[in-house]
């Protein structure tokens, strides 16, 4: 499924199968989750180069049998500043799947070897696809909470559903918000462990100790600080966010923090990958054959399905 400029709808086309170069891999791709980010680069929110494949939750096969995953993370120079001092997810020359590397929604891909990461026993092909960003960039942004014991997660979607059962797994009590009438996402919420499930534009029984804003809203952000108690933090877990409005300084004071959350480091992939299984993560997707990728992504932005959604070739 080819984009071929920002605006425009997905094409179905057919093409040869693409040649692995030095050190990457041929994929059967088996699934690909559907990400926010995806809409990002339709909108035109994001700059890449058309025409181009999008997905980056890529579940596949190589020609001996290994099942890998693929992420965002695509490649780095392993050169700059950032990725000799473990901050690869920062690298000045990074190119990432589905923006700057052909991505999933294909029924074939090529992925740099050394990004791939090992899918873990017990989750079938569809189940593992959202661990891949979802899972990861949720997992990132939740390290960035601390040993937070009062969890909010503002937009209960994809990340949010996986990473609500992680921080209920760790004993951390969690606020689910969501768009005003969803009841299918709060009551997703509440299934998966969430002590209190409601609108973005209400305030929890307690205050929070940090905040995830998973919604690429920018007014999330101060009504995240409403909702927060002295010396907590909200993480901005997208990769593009509406402007956020200006607030009192008053909902910052009391040593407030505001961070963001930018893509992911393999050392995340190992390291998620590795408790998934442990917590145990198991993950709601809406599946969708390949030539309905563009109504996937439809669906997503109307929010018409509570998790995630998976394109199937």
């Amino acid at each position: 499924m080819m984009l071929d400029a920002p605006g425009r709808p997905l094409r179905l086309v057919e093409r040869d199968v693409p040649e692995p170069g030095p050190g990457q891999l041929l994929l059967e791709v088996r699934a690909c989750g559907v990400c926010r980010t995806d809409l990002h680069l339709l909108d035109g929110e994001l700059a890449f180069t058309a025409p181009r494949v999008l997905g980056h939750q890529i579940v596949g096969v190589t020609g001996d049998g290994r099942r890998v995953g693929v992420p965002w993370l695509g490649w780095t120079c392993g050169e700059c500043a950032y990725c000799r001092s473990g901050r690869e997810n920062l690298c000045v020359r990074a190119r990432f799947t589905g923006r700057d590397i052909d991505g999933g929604f294909a029924d074939h891909a090529v992925a740099d070897e050394r990004f791939c990461l090992p899918i873990p026993d017990g989750y079938p092909d569809l189940q593992a696809a959202p661990l891949l960003c979802a899972g990861l960039i949720g997992f990132r942004a939740l390290r960035m909470c601390g040993d937070a014991a009062r969890l909010g997660l503002y937009g209960f979607g994809a990340a949010a559903h996986i990473i609500c059962q992680v921080a209920v797994a760790e004993g951390r009590r969690v606020s689910a918000f969501t768009r005003a009438g969803d009841a299918a996402a709060q009551a997703l919420a509440r299934e998966l462990g969430a002590e209190w499930a409601g609108a973005s534009e209400e305030l929890p029984p307690e205050p929070l100790e940090a905040a995830i804003v998973f919604a690429p809203a920018g007014p999330l952000v101060p009504a995240a600080l409403r909702a927060l108690a002295p010396g907590g933090t909200v993480v901005c877990a997208g990769i593009h966010m509406s402007d956020i409005p200006s607030f009192p300084y008053e909902l910052l004071w009391g040593e407030r923090s505001v961070r963001s959350v930018a893509n992911l480091t393999r050392a995340d992939g190992t390291a998620f990958l590795e408790l998934a299984p442990r917590v145990p993560v198991r993950t709601h997707v809406t599946e969708y054959a390949l030539p309905d990728a563009e109504r996937a992504l439809g669906d997503l932005r109307a929010g018409r399905f509570a998790g995630a959604a998976v394109v199937v070739p």
